[in-house]
């Protein structure tokens, strides 16, 4: 499948050129209006086909299979109700799936192929569709919907109290072993992968920690002991996590890439290697997020948390407001794709965020976006009543605290820093530094000082 062109401007350059630019580069200031097509962002990385038969369009092929099962499926359909609207979701999803392969635009990443991670982002579409219908459901009937994907669904869960015993002997930490340390571990690894900066991913570590001391009343199961809190999860599980995550970046960062199609390796054991390869990043791309470079960096970072704690959050909500046990393939499947929904947002996000010539949020980030806001509304309605405990007192003091803290800590780096020259402080220009030959000129100075 050949990967969708992004913008007008951008097919009329040569074949595999696929420079960072946007398609209107000669738009001035007296030209108001810019046309959709030119919106979209292009992404550096240059594909290089190794096997031309799947970089080139099959649409008319695909129609043709995508119409004929469903004539197929249409005229040998049975009289079980409940088990033909299964099939027709399933159709439902393989239609979107393979629009989305065929039509979609591609995103930031190429590997394994641009049409792997179009179908992720019809996948993202069709996530949405679902959690739109649940949405419009009360939550007894969401429950009750539960029991189509898995019988023993639909009961109330038995909550685990995890700190009835808070003794250090070794019996009581291994029954303290579940599910949820190896995915603590995995979970912190995917994260690294993702966020690419080990600063963010402590920062949220510990948050996460503060987000179960403040919603225990609500949910029983973030009730810890002290130990397991700070020793279990945080010292080791997350630590394990971050540092192998971390190094995986760094491997990624400092690596060679040099790419060569298959028919242009002689040896076996070459095209063996790249054909391994090619489940592998194309390129790698750092990030520094810089939330002390600028106000708008550091808006942009605390929104990129609490995105993250949402989306860790919602994932428990859900599972105990829709009774889905920790370790079933639901709460599982979720998971893996919320990663892989991730990946490519983030990316986009980062792009948004620091390059100027990125004029649009991407379409990944934006469906997830979507899709974690949507999560959290069914957590919001279906909780209704399910929690009548308030928040402790304790627990708004620590958040008027930390809020306090935020808004004093932006105050002073951005504002009183800048504007009246405190502690050194120099004005900050995003995550693009400008050269040593370039000046700016200072707000209400008049004055010159050249950027670093």
């Amino acid at each position: 499948m050949a990967p969708r062109s992004r913008s007008r401007a951008a097919s009329t350059r040569k074949s595999g050129d696929r420079s960072r630019s946007i398609g209107a580069v000669t738009q001035t200031d007296k030209e108001p209006y810019t046309p959709r097509e030119d919106w979209q962002y292009n992404y550096a990385d240059d594909i290089n086909p190794s096997l031309q038969f799947f970089y080139k369009p099959h649409t008319v092929s695909a129609l043709f299979l995508l119409l004929a099962g469903l004539v197929y499926y249409a005229l040998n359909t049975g009289t079980d109700v409940v088990a033909n609207t299964k099939m027709g979701i399933v159709a439902c999803f393989g239609v979107i799936v393979l629009t989305g392969l065929l039509q979609f635009k591609d995103g930031p990443f190429i590997r394994p192929h641009p049409a792997f991670w179009r179908g992720v982002l019809a996948v993202s579409v069709f996530y949405q569709l679902v959690l739109v219908l649940l949405l419009f459901q009360d939550k007894h009937t969401a429950r009750q919907l539960m029991k189509h994907l898995d019988p023993s669904l639909g009961v109330p869960l038995p909550e685990k109290n995890y700190a009835a015993d808070c003794s250090l002997d070794p019996a009581n930490i291994w029954d303290q072993m579940d599910v949820f340390v190896l995915a603590h571990t995995f979970g912190w690894f995917a994260k690294s992968m993702v966020l690419r900066d080990n600063y963010i991913c402590w920062v949220l570590s510990i948050m996460f920690e503060f987000m179960e001391y403040s919603l225990e009343h609500q949910l029983p199961n973030f009730g810890e002991c002290w130990w397991d809190h700070w020793i279990l999860d945080v010292l080791v599980t997350n630590w394990l996590g971050i540092y192998m995550g971390m190094k995986t970046c760094e491997y990624f960062a400092m690596k060679t890439y040099s790419w060569r199609s298959v028919n242009q390796i002689p040896s076996y054991q070459g095209k063996l290697q790249r054909g391994i390869e090619q489940f592998t990043p194309h390129s790698w791309t750092r990030f520094d997020w810089g939330p002390s470079k600028s106000f708008r960096n550091y808006l942009a970072v605390l929104a990129l948390m609490a995105f993250e704690l949402t989306i860790e959050l919602n994932a428990f909500y859900l599972k105990a407001l829709l009774w889905i046990p920790p370790p079933h393939f639901i709460n599982v499947l979720r998971l893996v794709v919320m990663f892989f929904f991730c990946m490519p947002a983030t990316r986009e996000v980062y792009q948004y965020l620091s390059d100027p010539r990125c004029k649009r949020i991407g379409y990944h980030a934006w469906m997830l976006a979507a899709n974690v806001f949507t999560e959290a509304l069914i957590s919001v309605k279906f909780g209704q009543g399910e929690f009548p405990a308030p928040f402790p007192a304790h627990v708004k003091a620590f958040w008027a605290v930390l809020i306090t803290f935020l808004v004093g800590y932006a105050v002073i780096q951005f504002l009183l820093r800048k504007q009246l020259g405190w502690f050194g402080g120099k004005e900050a220009f995003g995550n693009y530094e400008a050269n040593d030959d370039e000046v700016v000129e200072a707000k209400k100075a008049g004055r010159k000082k050249k950027t670093n």
